[in-house]
Parts: C-alpha cells; structure tokens; sequence
C-alpha cells in the first residue's frame, strides 16, 4: 500500500470471520494513517435470509468505524454455473463501487485455508485457480484500474477465529460453506491439509514488448504461454480466457518460427519476426466493436479497450470500420501509418455538429470537444496483467506512447 496516499481502503465484508478478521485489520492501519475505510457488502440473493444478513454486516461495519455500502446481485440466477457466476458478479460490483468511491485497492479476506481448498478442488478436476496476495481485478471492464490485496493468505481459518474469540467476537456462517452440491464446500468438509499450501508466487514479466497508441501490442516470439493469454484479453477487450489446448497450439507455431496470422479469443495475432496482437475486427459474435452512446457527462467503456467520457453533448462511439473517409486529411495521413489489421476495430466519436474523430491517432489519452475525453485501457490493463504494477502507488499510472519495457519497434 502507498504510504502517503489519502484514498479510501476498500474492504470486501460479508459479516464472516475471515472478513470480520480483515476489516478490523484494515482498520487498525488505516486510522493512523488518517485513511478511510469502506466495507463493501455484497447481498447475492441466493439465501432466503440474505438481506437481514446484509443488515447486520453493515451495523457491525459501521459499529467497527467503517464507512459502509450495500450492493446487490439483482435479476434471475442461472440454473447452471452458479458459482462461478456469483463470483463475477460479486467481483463487478466490488469493484465498480471501489472505483466509484476513489479507492484503487480492494481488500480480500482469503486465506491459507482457502489455498488448500483449492488444491483439493483440482485433485478432482476442478479448474479453481488459487488467489493472489496481489492482482487485478479479475473482471472486465468492470474491474479497469482496481487492484486485489489479500494479506490473509498466510493465516489459516482456524487461526483467524480463535483470534476472534480471544477478542470476543462473534461472525456469520454462510450456510453455503456447508452446502455440499458446491465444490468448495466438498473441500471443506473432507478435511484439507492447510500447511501443505503457499501463497502462488508472483509472474515475472516479459522482458519486451510494446504497446502502441492504438492498443496493438508487440512481443517476442518466445513469449510465455500466460503472457501470450494476457495480451489476447488485452488487445481484444475480452474477459474469458482462451482454452488451453488452442492457446498451446498457437505457443507451438510461434516456436516453431512459422509465418502466419490466427485469431483467438476476440484477438488477431501475425507472427513474422516478431508478433503483432490487435483486435480481430472480423470477431462481433460476442458484441464486439458495439456502437456506444453516452448522453452527456456519461462515461462508459467501448469494445473493452477505449473508455469515453462525454462533455456537454452526447456522442456514439463506433468502430472506424469503412468509416475512414469521413476523417480528417492529417487523421488519415497518420492512420496509413498503422498495419492495415489495427485500422478497422480503431474507434471514431460523432458528435452531432462536429467533424467525426479518432482519438487512437491523437494518444492514448485524448481530450474530446466539449469537455470530454477517450483513455485506451490496452496499455495498462496488460502492464497489470503481466505484474509490473506491484504497488499500490502504480496503480493510478496513466502512461504515454510504449511501455517501460524495451519496446521493439
């Protein structure tokens, strides 16, 4: 955490032990600091007594000095899934609410206990990966510029609530911990060896890469396969992650020094000497390169890598996709200069009254008429996903032009 910085800690609270564990925590190094602490409090309504639970989360929070918000997982709940579904949503809201509040770090009540769960997951075929001390958001967009700290994962549950009760405290059992059609909860039942289980070391970034204005990155031939992941999600404006065996299939061509071009994951790759990612333009199934319209002072995120805010007149936002004429004679100059596979999935604003723009071939940080502005995410999001922000003090970097790596050319 950034020892001089004023904004709020946000903290993950569902009235549970290892939450409880957590805020006081937070609590305890915020107030010297003269930062604040919010609690988050996620009502999921998937249990007949949620909302009273989420009631009582917030008394206690509140009671604790913390600042507080409800949020809820509205609408119907798939039939199939739902974990993993109820994962992302709590982590969208989180999130969303996090940045909304100012705050850039969000706090979470993992534990080591948790990490050997996990392991006992995979013994069975599960595909859980572990939780980091450190890390993005997982969800996007809604998680751009928020940042994971889980500073618990070397403390056992067992540890953490007796701890608890030396205090006198009393917590909430979800009865969800215990309800076996879950397989966490199998896990948790069956007795897991918590010392056996570590904190994930953290990734190593890739020596070289480039990220250019447009959001097209460069890499070496012999990037590393989760490298390789993480600029497809980056360049595409994607969340899900490629499958396995064809992200392994791309890996093998790349090493074996084949020429040639592929999509994956909402992402084109062209391998020559070295490796250009950018957003396949041809990829829409998944409502990709949508049009976006903001009414004024809206801010919203277009295609998952360009977040527009609009001044004092709406505007739509659209892919520059056989719209190129409709640029000005020094925008097109400059987009001639870009490979032809970046140019159709740019973005260009229309603003009624005004000549069309494409802020990709102004910056990465451009102003628009009217008081309104389009940042590229590409950038760093994929300095996030690759672990060069360690640090809270990193996480509010809005860079120019390449990255801090070499860049290629």
């Amino acid at each position: 955490m950034d020892p001089i910085s004023t904004a709020p800690v946000a903290v993950g609270f569902s009235g549970g032990g290892d939450s409880l564990f957590l805020l006081k925590t937070a609590l305890d190094w915020a107030r010297p600091r003269g930062r604040s602490v919010l609690a988050l409090v996620v009502d999921h309504q998937l249990q007949p007594d949620s909302a009273r639970w989420t009631k009582d989360a917030l008394a206690k929070a509140q009671a604790l000095g913390a600042d507080v918000r409800a949020l809820a997982w509205t609408g119907p709940k798939p039939a199939s899934g739902l974990p993993a579904a109820a994962r992302r949503a709590r982590h969208a809201l989180l999130a969303n609410a996090a940045r909304e509040a100012g705050a850039s770090v969000l706090l979470l009540g993992h534990t080591a206990s948790d990490l050997a769960e996990g392991a006992a997951m995979r013994a069975e075929g599960s595909t859980v990966t572990d939780p980091r001390e450190w890390a993005p958001s997982p969800v996007w967009p809604e998680g751009r510029d928020i940042f994971l700290l889980r500073p618990l994962l070397g403390l056992t549950r067992a540890e953490i609530r007796a701890s608890l009760a030396a205090d006198g405290e009393t917590w909430l059992e979800d009865p969800a911990n215990t309800d076996l059609r879950y397989a966490r909860a199998r896990a948790r039942a069956g007795g897991v060896v918590e010392a056996e289980s570590e904190p994930p070391p953290s990734s190593t970034p890739p020596p070289l890469f480039s990220v250019d204005d447009a959001g097209a990155i460069r890499l070496p031939r012999d990037i590393a396969a989760a490298h390789l992941a993480a600029a497809l999600l980056c360049a595409a404006g994607t969340e899900r992650p490629p499958r396995g065996d064809r992200l392994e299939r791309l890996i093998q061509r790349l090493r074996n020094g084949e020429t040639f071009t592929a999509t994956l994951a909402g992402a084109r790759v062209e391998a020559e000497q070295e490796v250009l990612v950018c957003r396949d333009a041809g990829e829409t199934a998944r409502g990709g390169l949508a049009p976006l319209a903001l009414a004024p002072g809206e801010t919203g995120v277009w295609d998952g890598r360009w977040e527009i805010a609009a001044g004092a007149a709406p505007l739509t936002v659209v892919a520059l996709k056989g719209r190129a004429s409709s640029l000005s004679p020094e925008q097109r100059i400059r987009l001639a200069k870009l490979p032809a596979a970046v140019r159709p999935s740019l973005p260009l604003i229309l603003r009624h009254g005004a000549a069309p723009c494409a802020p990709a071939l102004d910056g990465p940080d451009f102003a628009v008429e009217g008081g309104g502005r389009a940042r590229l995410l590409v950038f760093g999001r994929f300095e996030a996903a690759v672990g060069l922000h360690d640090k809270e003090s990193a996480t509010g970097r809005h860079v120019r032009g390449a990255s801090a790596r070499e860049p290629l050319s």
